[in-house]
């Protein structure tokens, strides 16, 4: 792959993933403490779960990206679905944690890096399925902390995108804009 293209394909990597990110921020803005730990229904996971669960992948598959399996022995995924009963400024703490670990190995990356292969749990992936792998799965349960959020808010819900039939004014107001480009 030319260097060039290598190099766009990571930096918009990662102005789509501090999107979703952002996507997470804005929401956790609108929440009170209680609003963290909503869940609809007994075997549904509550917005503090998903935190938990997204910082410790984010921690496991990017510590020692390139040299080891981007799943630690160290991690205890099952008790990342457990209400570990954080309040909500730990709760940003630990969703801040991950995506540090995430961003900041994403940063370091070169472009002749995307060609190596990385495993995780022990299947041997390129670097950049491993980049894509993430850009699937974050954004899933980003969407997910979206909802959430949205439930617990319900009418008091600040849109975080074009609201429900302002397609028409947003697209003539600047034109139509890519919220990831602002």
């Amino acid at each position: 792959m030319p260097t060039e293209i290598a190099s766009d394909f990571l930096k918009t990597a990662i102005k789509r993933l501090l999107y979703y990110k952002e996507l997470g921020d804005k929401t956790f803005q609108q929440l009170d403490e209680k609003g963290f730990h909503f869940s609809p229904g007994p075997d549904s996971n509550s917005i503090a779960v998903i935190i938990q669960h997204l910082s410790g992948n984010m921690l496991s598959r990017w510590t020692n990206f390139l040299t080891e399996d981007g799943e630690k022995d160290w991690r205890e995924r099952d008790n990342e679905f457990e209400e570990q009963a954080l309040d909500k400024t730990s709760l940003i703490a630990v969703w801040e944690k991950g995506w540090s670990c995430f961003i900041g190995t994403l940063e370091s990356l070169s472009p002749a890096d995307l060609g190596k292969t990385v495993s995780i749990r022990k299947e041997p992936l390129t670097v950049i399925d491993a980049i894509n792998r993430q850009l699937a799965h974050y954004p899933y349960h980003i969407g997910q902390i979206v909802y959430l959020g949205r439930m617990v808010k319900g009418g008091q819900w600040q849109n975080l995108s074009i609201p429900k039939g302002g397609s028409n004014h947003y697209n003539s107001s600047d034109g139509i804009k890519d919220p990831a480009n602002k």
